[in-house]
């Protein structure tokens, strides 16, 4: 479909032209009944200025500022749920497993010396104990959700912080996967957003990464296409 006014390409079912702001759902002009001349007294009554006064391209511009028309209380649906899955930690797991073999090793080698041997026993819990610290941290303290209008992003165990991005505010959203992940179907999600407090997030620990990232551009697709933003930015 084109607009009639820059004959720019648009959706069918969108309200105003994302290029020039006309209205696209309006009858044509040439089907409306022709209009009387208005009298002096009519024309001494009608206001200096009404909506209808503005340009197409102010009257859209007012339309997304101020959420008229963009059926903002559409239910919202939760579309995913999760947190940091176990298996994003594989990668650092195997190079844990490979630093104890070779200072396991190593502890043979110096055997006849105590000191250093058990000075390597100890470099070999606190490799481990590291690691469990940090897998308690992300499995425990990170949550997300995903619904059809925003993404929260929950972080914290003694102090719980949520934080949310409307999903029409992003601007981006790609996933990243080294050769581990791949084999375990894990990876990290990135979305850039016109958020003030999380521009650039790195969703860290995703299980299904693909499908998750997929479910992400749909929901922002659909929000826009609802409420009739079919441009990547205003």
């Amino acid at each position: 479909m084109k607009c009639p006014a820059c004959g720019s390409h648009v959706v069918k079912t969108s309200i105003y032209c994302h290029k020039c702001g006309e209205r696209l759902d309006l009858s044509n002009p040439v089907d409306e009944p022709t209009r009387r001349p208005a009298t002096a007294v009519e024309n001494s009554a009608r206001p200096e200025a009404t909506e209808s006064d503005a340009t197409p391209n102010e009257r859209f511009r007012d339309l997304v500022g101020s959420g008229r028309g963009n059926n903002r209380d559409a239910t919202e649906e939760q579309l995913w749920e999760g947190g940091y899955c176990a298996k994003a930690m594989m990668g650092a797991w195997i190079l844990s497993g490979l630093a104890t073999l070779v200072l396991i090793v190593l502890a043979i080698v110096v055997w006849g010396n105590p000191v250093l041997f058990w000075v390597i026993l100890a470099l070999i819990a606190l490799v481990w104990l590291y690691e469990l610290i940090v897998f308690a941290q992300r499995r425990l303290g990170v949550r997300y959700r995903l619904t059809s209008q925003r993404f929260f992003h929950e972080r914290g165990i003694l102090v719980h912080t949520t934080d949310l991005i409307e999903v029409i505010d992003m601007d981006d959203i790609t996933y990243r996967q080294t050769i581990i992940d791949r084999l375990f179907d894990v990876g990290t999600i990135r979305i850039i957003s016109s958020d003030q407090s999380h521009p650039d997030l790195a969703v860290q620990g995703i299980a299904d990464v693909k499908n998750v990232a997929a479910k992400m551009h749909n929901a922002r697709h659909a929000e826009r296409v609802r409420r009739g933003l079919h441009i990547e930015s205003i």
